[in-house]
């Protein structure tokens, strides 16, 4: 099929993808759609800006339009499940827009804001509940969400889930669901533990894989530039003024080590903003909405943001500190060159992270183009560490570690932190936070609860 009119879907759906001015769908919406309207369950892998949302999404409202029933307070028809709350926002906004000449009903669910505003959301019953999974189990244990009338349950970046310890979540909702339901399950990335998941949760699905597992985005540009590491904010600074970036995301391994990025950028005169765990849901929207608009030209981000920021105009992706997780990689630099556009991706690489580049390297099956350091560079760092020293302290909380910055000894990859998993508890106020993260990985015990990235 080569347009959209071909996969018959309702006409309001048409109009709204007309009013978008959306006539041929991507490769997974071509072998995406035709079989969810047909009822099959589908696996569907593709890498990070391919119009995954759209191929769930646009066939899940026509189902929902051709067979339109009575809302039943605290219930609902869909559900997709997601790892952050701004891919869960995103993919809410998809859904609405998608759906604007329906009389359709979405409601987003995630840690970081009052639950009584979402159970006032749930109690008169919506279409399509878009959420992560541990605020959502939250409603469920309140009372405030029946999950047996769910329909069609939509499994997105599941290998993201799995990596940020949501699997018994996942168990768990999976084990309140009808079993009588269509599964649609989506993931950039097809290791062991993906496999074993789809095939315990789908019914003989439909298998759709538009790009080998972990390719990375083939208009991204990709160069690595070796530094010391107390170098590194002056080469970020040095990037940053050129006049060709129009929207730059760079992606620190730390929350803290985000922040002091941010701050000695200001220091610099470079406006930037910073988005990851230990901020909270109206500044991420605010610092997302700047960028999104222009105003703020530099995002730095942990990697919460790598799969879940839809921004077209990101023209630079700079890893100022290389992901200790290959795969990660891989979704970073699909932050840009979307939407048929180019971009260009810069990794910063210190001694130490050598080990993280072979890696890389590795996995995408390709050498990264390496770069000299610029010929102001010296310069540059004079210049920065004469700001750093001019500029006030520091707040001491920027110099804890965050878990997982290091590498292990052994040389091998490195796991998770245990310390990462452990059972959150849950607080007076109700709910989970950040990402309504889950009890995680090897269900180690612990009282303190662990902040999601």
């Amino acid at each position: 099929m080569t347009y959209f009119a071909d996969f018959g879907l309702a006409e309001p759906i048409s109009r709204a993808l007309s009013d978008k001015g959306y006539t041929e769908p991507t490769p997974i919406q071509t072998q995406s759609i035709p079989p969810v309207l047909d009822g099959r369950d589908i696996c569907g892998i593709a890498q990070t800006g391919t119009g995954k949302t759209a191929a769930f999404a646009l066939p899940m409202l026509h189902r929902l339009a051709a067979n339109p029933k009575h809302r039943l307070k605290y219930a609902t028809r869909a559900l997709v499940l997601a790892p952050t709350r701004e891919l869960v926002s995103q993919i809410a906004q998809s859904f609405t827009d998608y759906g604007k000449y329906m009389k359709l009903s979405v409601t987003t669910v995630f840690g970081g804001v009052p639950i009584p505003r979402q159970e006032r959301a749930m109690s008169q019953g919506v279409d399509v509940v878009v959420a992560t999974p541990g605020r959502l189990l939250d409603l469920v244990e309140r009372g405030s969400l029946d999950l047996k009338y769910v329909e069609i349950l939509v499994l997105d970046e599941a290998d993201q889930m799995l990596d940020l310890g949501f699997i018994h979540d996942l168990k768990r909702i999976v084990g309140l669901l009808p079993r009588q339901r269509q599964t649609l399950f989506f993931s950039a990335t097809m290791p062991k533990a993906i496999e074993d998941l789809a095939a315990r949760y789908l019914t003989n699905p439909v298998k759709v894989a538009v790009k080998p597992a972990a390719t990375t985005a083939e208009r991204v540009e990709q160069a690595v530039i070796h530094v010391n590491q107390a170098e590194k904010p002056a080469l970020l600074q040095l990037v940053l003024r050129d006049q060709s970036i129009d929207r730059a995301l760079v992606f620190s391994r730390t929350k803290h080590g985000a922040d002091r990025i941010v701050r000695q950028l200001g220091n610099a005169g470079i406006v930037a903003e910073a988005i990851h765990g230990n901020k909270s849901q109206p500044q991420r929207e605010r610092a997302l909405a700047a960028f999104k608009a222009g105003t703020c030209k530099v995002l730095v981000a942990t990697d919460i943001a790598a799969r879940g920021i839809d921004v077209t105009g990101v023209s630079h992706v700079i890893n100022y500190e290389l992901p200790n997780v290959p795969e990660s990689y891989v979704h970073r630099i699909g932050r840009t060159a979307r939407a048929g556009r180019e971009g260009q991706a810069i990794a910063f690489c210190a001694e130490d992270e050598r080990p993280f580049l072979r890696d890389i390297e590795k996995l995408i099956r390709q050498k990264i183009t390496v770069l000299a350091l610029p010929a102001d560079f010296r310069a540059a760092v004079v210049a920065a560490q004469k700001v750093e020293r001019a500029a006030p302290p520091a707040p001491r909380e920027e110099e804890r570690r965050d878990f997982g910055a290091r590498r292990p000894s052994g040389g091998g990859r490195p796991g998770r932190d245990p310390r990462a998993q452990v059972t959150p508890h849950r607080g007076s106020g109700g709910g989970r936070q950040d990402q309504g993260r889950s009890s995680a990985g090897t269900g180690g015990k612990g009282g303190g609860g662990y902040r999601g990235r």
